[in-house]
């Protein structure tokens, strides 16, 4: 664990958000601590709303990427943990299509449906 601001955060969760096995925990910026603290704490969702819809993200294409790790990891290690794992995807995914609109790995399973159709 470290502590940022008063708050403690998982070495682990900061390394997947941020892409880095080894985190530099003194320049982890406030949207990615943020985030973690939703996929530690899935049920504090529901209270940060505004909050993450709001929140300032200076590359969005790159930060995308952030959400797709968690959603990736969560995806990786579903058997191991269904509840904690299926609880960090959902939070992601909701956290994506506040920002995004959409989710990213799905767009492509929607056109795929979509020429099966045809």
């Amino acid at each position: 664990m470290a502590i940022i601001n008063d708050k403690n955060y998982s070495i682990k969760t900061l390394g997947l958000l941020t892409g880095h096995v080894e985190v530099n925990t003194e320049n982890v910026p406030e949207n990615i601590l943020t985030i973690a603290q939703v996929v530690d704490d899935p049920d504090s969702l529901p209270y940060l709303l505004e909050t993450l819809k709001y929140m300032k993200i200076d590359d969005m294409e790159k930060f995308r990427f952030v959400l797709l790790r968690v959603q990736i990891d969560s995806q990786l290690h579903l058997n191991e943990d269904m509840e904690k794992y299926h609880k960090r995807l959902f939070v992601s995914q909701v956290i994506e299509k506040l920002i995004y609109g959409e989710l990213l790995l799905e767009a492509g399973k929607e056109d795929d449906e979509d020429e099966e159709e045809d």
